[in-house]
């Protein structure tokens, strides 16, 4: 039984020195800042985040953001370049992908591709990488988070007439060679959602789940599959195809055999290590404490200790979390509520104690529902979240502002109402925190909206979508770039108008049909500040809908 032991230890460990002194590569793209079409908001977050992510697995990263076609190749070609006589290669890719014909294309923030063969001078084949990493590498790993619905295949679709089913939703399935697993944000042919944290749903689950300590790549993808339904409510799924040959295990952990004294302990004081693997694979998904507890006191010098103690103050924090925002909300209840639900006197929690205090602010010093509300308003005045007066009178409008508040510093409030707590946190902020928005005409400097001469308000660049309301149009969504100059409508696609010093936008789109004859859409609307919306219609057709204007 002790050489069996020992074996399995000497194993275990040789894999394990094996696994770090590989030499992986990884290349990590996200694209994010789209000239011709509406920005997207997470790539460049979900590529820095998954950099640093490898890095902390070992991975040597080359990576980049917001690209265009040249910046793509030249960074493509600085990671083969690093490929030779490497053990593993891994490529990321977050923004816009489009497939036509089979094929799947990565689409640099420069790209138009208004006709299909744009393809070929304006997006990067995807099989350009995985063909060149599978013949440097014998293991590859691709994460293509890229399936985001996108303009870029109306655009074609509409160009290419008869031939528009061609052009794909979503991506097309990738065949891999031997070694190499390539990794959906959802199955071929379907459309990811980008999210509204900060991550993308699979961006998110993978930086949770990737490189799981001890455990295969396979089964981190299961995990990252089920956390995904979740988040997306059952819309999206996960997909993978998969040639590995063997386990794939980016964390492995690893177990050292404990010393040997000069006399030889009795057989029963030897650690059964394969008993412990068994137990700890049983209980590491649990988020019950107790569990590793009785771990560490089974095995308190194993393999698994110090990630046992790690689960332990992890769950312990959690609930400590969960109690803290119970006693904040029952603070927040009437008085008569908490009553009959027990906990005001005695018999209840020490709410009270949640409350920082400080010498300036005694503990007695409490103010009216009214005081309150007009301090707390004062405080989102000073800023910049809530514009108007500071009447005490805690409406919608207060909410809105302590909301932006909260999504802007990151945080999760356990309610919209005032409360002494809150009051303090908003004065312990020392700038704006929100954003002056001005109104046409005018600019933002510092804290004030000053005027701008005439129609220069409005000059500079603009992201101009359409957005179709009938079946009649063919189409969804078509985006397109429009400069502004001096109240006058131009831009490289065919637009044309002006903008009054009102800020009213009446402007045409013109275009040629498949038939070869001129048709135009006409588009009234309004700008102010930095945005503007309006309408659509197609002279002499039924084709309809909305518009929306953002300034670059």
């Amino acid at each position: 039984m002790r050489r069996t032991l020992i074996t399995l230890v000497v194993l275990l460990s040789t894999t394990v020195l094996g696994h770090a002194a590989e030499k992986r590569i990884a290349l990590v793209i996200g694209n994010s800042a789209y000239q011709h079409a509406v920005p997207l908001a997470n790539p460049k977050n979900d590529s820095s985040d998954i950099a640093a992510k490898l890095e902390s697995l070992g991975f040597e990263v080359v990576s980049n953001q917001d690209l265009d076609l040249a910046g793509m190749r030249r960074t493509v070609r600085a990671f083969l370049e690093k490929l030779d006589g490497a053990d593993m290669a891994l490529f990321f890719y977050a923004g816009h992908g489009i497939q036509v014909n089979g094929n799947n294309y990565m689409v640099p923030v420069d790209s138009q591709l208004s006709t299909y063969n744009d393809l070929d001078f304006e997006a990067l084949p995807m099989d350009l990488v995985l063909s060149a990493m599978e013949r440097s590498t014998k293991t590859n790993l691709i994460f293509l988070d890229a399936c985001r619905d996108n303009p870029f295949a109306e655009n074609l679709s509409r160009s290419m007439g008869t031939r528009s089913g061609a052009v794909g939703r979503g991506l097309a399935r990738l065949g891999s060679g031997v070694g190499s697993l390539v990794a959906f944000a959802t199955q071929p042919g379907n459309v990811a959602l980008d999210g509204a944290g900060r991550n993308s749903p699979f961006t998110a689950a993978l930086l949770a789940h990737l490189g799981t300590p001890g455990q295969d790549i396979t089964r981190d993808l299961i995990d990252v599959r089920r956390e995904v339904l979740a988040a997306t409510a059952g819309k999206q799924v996960p997909w993978e195809n998969s040639s590995l040959t063997g386990e794939v295990i980016l964390s492995p952990v690893a177990i050292v055999e404990p010393k040997v004294a000069s006399a030889a302990p009795p057989p029963t004081e030897q650690p059964d290590h394969a008993v412990e693997l068994a137990y700890w694979a049983t209980i590491k998904d649990s988020t019950d404490s107790t569990f590793f507890e009785a771990y560490l006191k089974q095995f308190p010098t194993g393999a698994f200790s110090a990630l046992a103690q790690l689960k332990i103050d992890e769950i312990k924090r959690g609930q400590e979390a969960e109690r803290t925002a119970a006693a904040i909300t029952m603070q927040q209840q009437p008085e008569n509520e908490r009553a009959a639900q027990g906990i005001n006197g005695s018999n209840g929690m020490d709410v009270a104690s949640l409350e920082p205090h400080t010498s300036a602010q005694s503990p007695a010093t409490t103010r009216g529902p009214g005081e309150l509300a007009q301090a707390a308003q004062s405080e989102l005045v000073r800023i910049g979240c809530l514009a108007g007066a500071t009447d005490g009178k805690w409406g919608s409008g207060s909410r809105k502002a302590l909301q932006d508040f909260a999504v802007r510093q990151g945080l999760q409030l356990a309610s919209l109402e005032p409360t002494e707590e809150l009051l303090e946190r908003l004065k312990a902020v020392g700038n704006r925190v929100c954003p002056l928005v001005c109104d046409y005409g005018t600019k933002a400097e510092g804290d004030h909206c000053i005027g701008v001469p005439g129609l220069a308000g409005f000059d500079g660049a603009w992201i101009l979508t359409r957005t179709a309301t009938n079946k009649s149009c063919g189409w969804r969504q078509l985006t397109a770039r429009i400069f502004i100059d001096q109240g006058k409508v131009a831009s490289a696609s065919s637009y044309d108008g002006q903008v009054s010093v009102g800020g009213v936008l009446d402007a045409y789109y013109r275009f040629t049909d498949d038939s070869g004859k001129s048709q135009k859409n006409h588009i009234t609307g309004k700008l102010k500040g930095d945005r503007g919306t309006g309408k659509f219609t197609h002279v002499g057709g039924s084709c309809a809908g909305n518009v929306s204007l953002v300034r670059e």
